[in-house]
């Protein structure tokens, strides 16, 4: 199982590169792991939000294979203490050899279309973070997830 994290729009804040390639580096000792950036959109600044999420939308959906499992991080999503989550990580592996995408979508969400492909949803907090600071949040959570699973002293609880 391939497990990919899969953006709308470049990183382009470089302690967020930076800290993704940390993380990303660690992650590729646990499973195949990939990030793959979508490229922002241009001439969107005479678009309504719903027509921004409905394009980058688009690419979302084109980026993904019929095969994948897809859960996008969304705050109405379910929410996870480190534990549960790492668990929630180990079930889906069990469970299918199809690749695992993880979706951060742009500013204004995810259309019904990208809600609809998705095979979950997965809430990092209550709370709103930028776009690209979701980045490396996510990526420090699963790693800690494999280094929970793996028994390492990563997790302090």
């Amino acid at each position: 199982m391939n497990i990919t994290l899969l953006t709308v729009g470049k990183t382009d804040v470089p302690w967020v590169a930076e800290g993704m390639e940390v993380y990303a580096s660690r992650l590729k000792h646990y499973a195949p792991f990939a990030v793959k950036e979508l490229p922002h959109l241009k001439g969107v600044s005479s678009l309504s939000p719903a027509e921004v999420k409905s394009r980058e939308s688009e690419l979302i959906l084109k980026a993904l294979r019929p095969s994948d499992q897809v859960i996008i991080l969304d705050e109405k999503g379910r929410s996870f203490r480190s534990v549960e989550f790492a668990s929630f990580l180990e079930g889906k592996m069990a469970r299918s050899s199809s690749d695992l995408v993880f979706v951060v979508g742009g500013a204004f969400g995810f259309s019904d279309a990208v809600r609809s492909r998705a095979d979950g949803m997965i809430s990092l907090s209550p709370m709103t973070f930028s776009h690209q600071m979701v980045r490396v949040i996510f990526l420090e959570q699963l790693y800690r997830a494999f280094t929970i699973l793996g028994g390492h002293p990563y997790h302090n609880e």
